[in-house]
């Protein structure tokens, strides 16, 4: 019988590769001794080798291209979310009275923004107030005549209250409240323009926009589908010896209820109360749930109370009432950046171990971030929002909100 030898081909070579540092070895095919027994040959190593790219034997993709495709058909499987709203520029009076009382006006239930909450007198830019800058533009959240102009027309439709003096004399400007309603009727149906009725009432009236006091810009938070840009103004109506009767007589009397028909675009109406009183006042009726407000009508009356609402209060002589309003104007150009300047987006904080929400103020929000715009560094809101309204509120120095929360949880 003739002998057959066994042949048994070598292997190729291969390389064998692993996501950290490791051995390459180049494997031999086996080796059949003269015995003809199958001996094992050792694994060696020939270098070290950290491998820039993994390959797996299931496909011929690399591994970083496989996590870039599967990232991109995860991603695809989610809705995008959707860019912050672009916030619409308004404008928004601290109208104080010729007894260093604040307005503030009732909105209805129906109301777009605000439903049912106390607020200053105001709202969105109108073309009739001039070109406002386009949204990508910084200068949309400055102060510029558009928002003036907008300010005092807004006033006006809202309240029947008319900002406007006499350009030659620069005596304010006294019209009869049928031509006042008249004329709020005519522009909210765009038979004519704020501008053009003012100038039916005198060829020298002019709006008295120098007379507004910048006091903050607040931009809505991005979580809101609803955002806007809004310039605060503070305005003081002339004290008692320093108006003439006929505009005296245009103002609502202080603490008394007065119901305003605003009218509509489409020839309807919304009844909505104004009411003047001092600023503490209606911090504490918010406070004890009987009103609503938000966090920067809040802020805002807090800050004027503390000028404003002195003691003693009600026996204050003309040129006490003189000094307080010299004092809150001096303190509104004050701070860093003062608070003519200060533009604030409130964002949440943290939450207090009572439930409510702080409030931080110093951001201005995304549209002016990496700018020199600033907000309030020092104070902090807490407020408990529930179904959309604010209560609870109540305004700390942050410090002292951090250390009473540090307390707390003692």
């Amino acid at each position: 019988m003739t002998s057959i030898p066994l042949v048994v081909p070598r292997c190729t070579p291969r390389l064998i590769c692993s996501t950290s540092p490791h051995r390459v070895a180049v494997a031999r095919g086996p080796r059949l001794p003269a015995s003809g027994k199958y001996i094992p040959r050792p694994f060696t190593c020939s270098h070290d080798y950290t491998p820039q790219t993994t390959w797996r034997a299931s496909s011929n993709v690399p591994r970083p291209q496989q996590a870039a495709a599967t990232q991109t058909m995860s991603s695809s499987a989610f809705k995008q979310r959707p860019s912050p709203a672009v916030p619409r520029p308004s404008s928004s009076v601290i109208l104080v009275s010729p007894r260093n009382e604040i307005l503030l006006l009732h909105r209805v239930k129906t109301s777009n923004s605000f439903a049912s909450a106390h607020v200053f007198p105001g709202g969105n830019l109108s073309a009739q107030d001039g070109q406002c800058p386009p949204a990508e533009d910084l200068k949309r959240h400055d102060d510029g005549p558009w928002y003036r102009n907008a300010a005092i027309r807004e006033l006006f439709e809202e309240s029947g209250i008319l900002l406007a003096k006499d350009k030659v004399s620069g005596k304010m400007l006294a019209v009869p409240e049928e031509q006042r309603e008249s004329g709020r009727r005519a522009i909210h149906q765009n038979q004519t323009t704020f501008l053009e009725w003012l100038k039916q009432q005198s060829p020298n009236a002019v709006p008295d926009t120098d007379g507004l006091i910048p006091f903050t810009r607040w931009i809505t938070p991005t979580t809101n589908s609803r955002r806007y840009t809004t310039q605060m103004y503070l305005y003081f109506l002339p004290l008692p010896a320093e108006a003439e009767k006929p505009v005296l007589d245009e103002i609502p009397s202080e603490g008394q209820r007065e119901e305003i028909q605003v009218p509509t675009s489409d020839g309807g109406v919304e009844v909505t109360e104004a009411r003047f009183l001092p600023a503490s006042e209606w911090l504490q009726m918010a406070q004890r749930g009987d009103i609503i407000l938000f966090p920067p009508q809040f802020l805002l009356l807090h800050l004027v109370a503390g000028f404003l609402d002195m003691e003693p209060r009600v026996a204050a002589s003309l040129q006490e009432l003189h000094r307080r309003r010299a004092k809150l104007t001096e303190f509104v150009s004050t701070g860093q950046p003062p608070w003519s300047e200060k533009c604030i987006s409130p964002k949440m904080l943290r939450m207090s171990s009572d439930g409510r929400t702080v409030l931080a103020l110093d951001q201005p929000g995304p549209e002016l971030r990496g700018t020199d715009k600033q907000g309030e560094t020092e104070r902090v809101v807490l407020v408990k929002f529930k179904r959309g309204e604010a209560r609870e509120l109540e305004v700390r120095w942050k410090q002292d909100a951090f250390e009473a929360e540090a307390k707390s949880n003692l």
